[in-house]
């Protein structure tokens, strides 16, 4: 052989010996990344698992006691819109009774009580939509502003009426004024009742705001 002749190359692809000398060693394919949407969707899943389940129970106890808040304003509103006494007795020119218009008091506990009642019918939605979606927070920052309007004015209305009940019943000795109630008893009662059960639904109203509070709480 000269010199000056190119020498041949031969490649020799080294393989596996079990599988034969002309393959090679395949790596298996990379992972398939999952996509952005999927891992959202499994994070929401996970937050709704973990944070709405607490929050769905506070929801459907919220909706029970807006139920048992508008009964009891509604009770307490036709209490008071239904007071009327009349005395057996009269004379010539005057006829004794007692009716809750002649009280502004008791008409304002009226009207508050049905403005309550009212606007808690009207707020029944907003309850369902945070049991089905608890972990939105708009329908529940909602529910707490106008929740305590509610409050403040039930708690007004309850307790200028409760003054003028009390009033009622004890007198007063100093302004020589005699109790009402000694005449009056049917009146007095149902004003009471009503008063009384004013008092019961704001106090569920107070719970509800608590509620809605500990709902928007961060954690």
């Amino acid at each position: 052989m000269d010199s000056g002749d190119a020498v041949p190359f031969t490649a020799i692809a080294i393989g596996n010996g079990s599988s034969g000398a002309g393959t090679r060693d395949i790596a298996p394919p990379p992972a398939a990344v999952p996509p952005r949407r999927s891992l959202f969707a499994r994070f929401l899943r996970r937050e709704t698992k973990t944070r709405g389940g607490w929050k769905r129970g506070l929801a459907i106890f919220d909706f029970l006691l807006r139920i048992l808040a508008i009964a009891a304003l509604v009770a307490a509103a036709i209490l008071m819109g239904t007071d009327d006494d009349t005395l057996p007795f009269f004379t010539e020119d005057y006829q004794f009774s007692a009716n809750f218009a002649d009280l502004p008091a008791f008409t304002f506990l009226v009207i508050a009580d049905g403005i309550a009642a009212g606007y808690l019918l009207l707020s029944i939605p907003f309850s369902i939509v945070c049991i089905v979606r608890p972990v939105f927070s708009c329908p529940r920052l909602f529910l707490l502003i106008f929740d305590l309007l509610a409050v403040a004015l039930t708690v007004a209305a309850a307790a200028s009426a409760a003054a003028i009940v009390y009033l009622a019943h004890t007198g007063n000795s100093k302004a020589n004024w005699v109790p009402f109630c000694i005449r009056f008893q049917d009146f007095c009662q149902q004003s009471s009742g009503a008063v009384v059960a004013t008092f019961v639904g704001a106090l569920i109203v107070m719970l509800m705001v608590v509620m809605s509070a500990l709902a928007l709480r961060k954690k």
